[in-house]
């Protein structure tokens, strides 16, 4: 099942033509005539609104496959490729043989952000209007498991098709969900589909749902992790970093972490890119991307000093809170409704530091050319490049530290578990 060509749309119009070589397994792509007199910028550091084609051969294959990298961000991550595998393997098919645009096809409208691709793969099943969170977490956890064989987890065919329909489009490597929740949180949908009257657009992670046999960093997390991050995220906002509204969805034991998608207003859909496609910046590459070069990213794109402000104070938090998952698809931007950029709320706010890990271990993004033992200098030193900020910048250093200096406070009112609380703790960074 190899699709040759996609056609790409954005906001129901016809944006261009992508055309897939399967020997050289390179994307070229051409922007529709109709398109190109919208002015509507889609990827504009690295595609802006020109005649002819786009072809970029020398992307890492790894993280772009081939593809534009605006197009290659649409692309499911580390978990929906697993649960894409699994549901080959059900169907007889190699998964090896499904192309990375085949992959985009597979996605069709049914995405994070805005853009869509035909003709669709069909999936030989409907998006389910009701979903069985118990159902989900069981089918994500065995395809987990199976991960490394090539054949389908055994049994639970219902929950493969919903966990299909629901667990694809989301990025990154833990087990998550796109989902319409009520007002009261009794009823749960697919998010894939427009939500009706009283539901509202989130993205679910599944607390437990863990890596039992290969021992990887990258996949799925203990129980309590949610709760950790819920704190994380109240800390975040209580600092006035934007997010969008979180909160916990409470099932017996677990406590799954819920955040509001902000490529979501209503049904209408929202074009979102992240620093990793907008720049060309292989979120693959630990210290391949510094935090001055994202504020340079700023500058580029116009963003106005309220959102440079903003990156400096994530970037404070991550250092003193020790989020060292700073990587470059993190970080994303959007186009608002005046098709003005702007930068995305903040997401994936966490501690995640693990000593003698390959990812975690320093952080993804460096500043002032270190990756760690960071010091109050460090921080300043990225002060000059949003101007006369200095005074500024010393306040919300200090503010962050008061606020994470009260991680316990914030631990024990979430109910992190005691051995998780006292491990993010021995290792904040307050002397800073």
């Amino acid at each position: 099942m190899v699709a040759q060509v996609a056609r790409i749309e954005l906001f129901g119009q016809w944006v261009g033509a992508l055309a897939y070589d399967a020997t050289s397994r390179v994307a070229t792509f051409e922007y529709a005539p109709d398109w190109l007199d919208s002015g509507i910028e889609i990827a504009p550091l690295h595609m802006p609104l020109a005649k002819g084609k786009y072809r970029f051969p020398a992307l890492p294959e790894p993280t772009f496959k081939g593809l534009p990298a605006v197009f290659a961000d649409s692309l499911p991550d580390d978990f929906g490729n697993a649960v894409i595998n699994a549901w080959l393997a059900s169907r007889g098919q190699d998964p090896s043989a499904f192309s990375a645009i085949d992959r985009l096809l597979y996605t069709g409208s049914r995405g994070m952000g805005a853009l869509e691709y035909s003709p669709v793969i069909n999936r030989d099943s409907h998006a389910p209007e009701q979903l069985d969170l118990e159902s989900l977490i069981n089918m994500a956890q065995r395809v987990i498991d199976n991960r490394a064989r090539i054949d389908a987890p055994a049994d639970g065919e219902h929950g493969l098709s919903d966990l299909l329909h629901v667990g694809t489009s989301a990025g990154g490597a833990r087990a998550k969900a796109v989902v319409a929740l009520n007002s009261d949180r009794s009823r749960i949908r697919s998010g894939q589909l427009n939500a009706p009257a009283e539901f509202e657009h989130y993205l679910i992670k599944f607390d437990g749902v863990s890596e039992l046999h290969h021992n990887s960093e990258l996949w799925g997390d203990p129980l309590g992790y949610g709760l950790m991050e819920y704190a994380y995220s109240l800390m975040a906002k209580d600092l006035g970093i934007n997010m969008m509204p979180c909160e916990l969805l409470h099932d017996g034991p677990r406590a799954h972490f819920l955040t509001k998608r902000f490529d979501r207003i209503g049904n209408q859909k929202v074009h979102v890119l992240t620093l990793c496609a907008m720049e060309h910046a292989d979120y693959k590459q630990p210290g391949g991307f510094s935090y001055e070069q994202l504020l340079t990213t700023a500058r580029k794109l116009r963003l106005p000093r309220a959102d440079a402000e903003q990156i400096f104070k994530r970037m404070v938090f991550n250092i003193v809170a020790r989020n060292h998952d700073d990587h470059t698809k993190n970080t994303a931007f959007m186009l608002d409704a005046n098709f003005n950029w702007r930068l995305a709320p903040a997401y994936d706010i966490a501690y995640s530091y693990k000593p003698g890990s390959a990812w975690v271990d320093q952080h993804q993004m460096s500043l002032n050319g270190k990756r760690d033992n960071f010091t109050r200098a460090d921080l300043m030193s990225i002060s000059k490049l949003i101007g006369n900020f200095d005074k500024r910048a010393h306040e919300i250093i200090d503010h962050t530290i008061e606020v994470v200096s009260q991680w316990p406070t914030y631990a024990s009112n979430v109910g992190v578990f005691d051995n998780l609380k006292h491990t993010v703790n021995d290792n904040l960074r307050l002397k800073i």
